[in-house]
């Protein structure tokens, strides 16, 4: 059993590396010199024979074809080579999106040069989690413009991503030497969880009546220097140029400026996940009447896409909301949280921070850390291991085990 084992890595090992060196040699060719072409190395091989067959036969007319075919590699190398010359490449930056929307992405090749460039092939090298490499062919570049390239990628897999450099290549007009340069520029890619609606959370509502009972959510709008626009009035001496309403201004033939409103309720709600600890997947059985299958649930998945959720139903009701992760601690702002959601990883922190020490809302797959919880806190239990349900652990705070079977949206929207 062990030898055939052997066998079967020693016959399968060096099928394989070839290929891989094969292909890093083909690679390095076309960055640092050229890379011939299936038609190139036809003429290479041809050029060769001709070559052996006049040094044999002295031959003067395969002397002659040799040394052609030859002088037509050297001028396809270098014709491709100066094809990449005076090329930059800009990136217009992609707006965020959530999972299941189309990720844009822009990218403008200008050409400086005075000659017009032909026949050419940007690829965007794409992070496999939203598609791989993307290639658009550009068949004519006029001197002193730009091209502009327009796609759209579905994002199936929320994440922050970034990648540094756009490929361009090319074998105009010959075809028979591919040239490729990397030019540099940036990307930033941010994709968010998907945000279920919720129009009831009881486990946001049961953290501030606890904390303060005679609290309701309603927002009590008060005079502040940034927040919503509640009104707009003439200017006065020494208000600020920033809080000017231009387009009101030159209707009203005045400057108008705005009174802004912050929101007041005195609840301040911290959600939290347990993104320090290694979360395991369920695998959920299926019986069919064909076959049986084996589905995996992603937990953590779910409870980044609980705590999206949480977060936009607690900022939209409530005032102050925080949310803490173990790589980034406690963080504030729609746009900082949402991003930190589309980063944030099981197991990510490399030393230990802090929890925070008041009331959470804390969503975990470890039930022994809910006996660390500070009082008045929530929680949210996703099972771990091979059960998907099972008995809510023993705990004065209140909270939910989450099934992974039912609607995460109902459960979330259902009493403790």
């Amino acid at each position: 059993m062990v030898r055939s084992h052997r066998d079967r890595q020693r016959s399968s090992s060096p099928l394989g590396r070839p290929i891989a060196q094969r292909e890093r040699l083909l690679t390095w060719l076309e960055t640092h010199w050229v890379n011939p072409a299936y038609t190139g190395w036809v003429l290479i091989g041809l050029c060769l024979f001709f070559f052996a067959a006049a040094s044999n036969t002295m031959a003067g007319w395969l002397y002659v074809m040799s040394g052609i075919g030859f002088a037509l590699i050297v001028v396809s190398a270098w014709l491709a080579r100066r094809g990449l010359t005076e090329l930059t490449v800009m990136r217009v930056s992609s707006p965020p999106v959530s999972v299941g929307q189309d990720l844009r992405l822009e990218v403008v090749v200008r050409n400086g040069d005075r000659r017009a460039k032909s026949l050419l092939q940007v690829i965007d090298p794409v992070p496999n989690a939203l598609g791989g490499d993307q290639a658009h062919p550009v068949p004519l570049i006029a001197p002193r413009s730009s091209h502009i390239w327009r796609s759209q990628l579905p994002a199936q897999q929320r994440g922050l991503f970034r990648w540094s450099e756009v490929k361009v290549r090319t074998a105009a007009p010959l075809g028979l030497c591919w040239y490729s340069r990397s030019l540099p520029v940036k990307a930033k890619a941010v994709v968010y969880p998907p945000i279920l609606p919720l129009g009831s959370c009881p486990l946001v509502d049961g953290l501030g009546q606890q904390q303060n009972p005679s609290l309701t959510p309603r927002a009590l709008p008060q005079s502040a220097t940034e927040g919503l626009t509640r009104s707009l009035r003439p200017y006065r001496w020494g208000d600020p140029i920033r809080r000017v309403h231009w387009r009101t201004s030159a209707r009203f033939g005045e400057l108008r400026v705005r009174e802004l409103e912050d929101i007041q309720t005195g609840q301040e709600v911290v959600l939290a996940i347990d993104s320090g600890s290694i979360w395991q997947s369920l695998c959920l059985d299926q019986d069919d009447a064909a076959a049986r299958s084996t589905e995996a649930v992603d937990s953590f998945e779910q409870a980044v896409t609980a705590l999206a959720s949480l977060y936009r139903y607690a900022s939209r009701h409530y005032g102050a909301v925080q949310l803490w992760t173990a790589n980034h601690g406690l963080i504030h702002g729609e746009q900082r949280v949402l991003e930190a959601l589309a980063a944030v990883q099981p197991g990510e922190a490399l030393e230990t921070i802090q929890r925070p020490r008041i009331p959470v809302i804390w969503l975990t797959q470890d039930a022994a850390s809910l006996q660390t919880l500070p009082p008045n806190s929530a929680w949210l239990l996703w099972p771990n291991g091979g059960k998907p349900s099972g008995s809510a652990p023993s705990t004065p705070l209140q909270g939910r085990l989450i099934n992974p079977t039912e609607s995460l949206q109902g459960q979330l929207q259902s009493g403790l």
